[in-house]
């Protein structure tokens, strides 16, 4: 199988972002493994059933970009216990209209950080709901809610802590595997 190119959907659009981090903790650990590509989703207009007989350009360019991956990875904040409305608006306009969706298919994962103790448990339930609906095969083992703090992964995605370093290479591994499985049997 050629190296896979993943499609990274992170569910903050702060620079600083702990997720942001986590992507690229992610990316650093495949390595030479898969290619990731950012998925940009602060562009997107609110979505609405009027744009299924004229989809607006960003709306294109979202679902061409998941539609030329062999993967999507979305790494959640939590907002109010549940995925963070600028994701869920991604999610929407790439799935529709209805019988359109780019994600139809594709395997997943699903991880997210938060300064919270269980991390991002709720919403990585919401959307694992939500995926599920969309007919991807996400990953289901192992889950990750990572308990974020500021020396955890540095900016460039350098992880600073062995035991997270070890369980997130293992992730981003099983990850990998699920990825090869589905190209196998395509």
């Amino acid at each position: 199988m050629p190296v896979p190119t993943i499609a990274v959907f992170v569910g903050s659009l702060r620079k600083e972002s702990c997720n942001r981090r986590l992507a690229l903790a992610l990316e650093k650990l495949a390595g030479d493994r898969a290619r990731f590509t950012y998925v940009r989703i602060d562009d997107l207009p609110l979505y609405n059933q009027d744009f299924d007989g004229s989809y607006p350009a960003q709306g294109t360019r979202l679902k061409d970009e998941v539609r030329g991956a062999d993967a999507v990875l979305f790494v959640t904040p939590e907002y109010n216990r549940s995925v963070p409305g600028v994701l869920k608006n991604a999610i929407d306009i790439g799935s529709r209209p209805y019988g359109d969706s780019a994600f139809a298919g594709k395997p997943a994962a699903v991880i997210g950080a938060s300064i919270g103790q269980i991390g991002t448990a709720v919403a990585q339930q919401h959307l694992r709901n939500i995926l599920a609906f969309l007919d991807m095969h996400v990953l289901a083992q192992p889950e990750a809610f990572i308990h974020f703090k500021d020396e955890l992964i540095g900016a460039d995605g350098t992880i600073h802590n062995e035991g997270t370093h070890k369980f997130l290479q293992g992730y981003v591994d099983r990850f990998l595997k699920l990825i090869a499985v589905h190209a196998k049997g395509d």
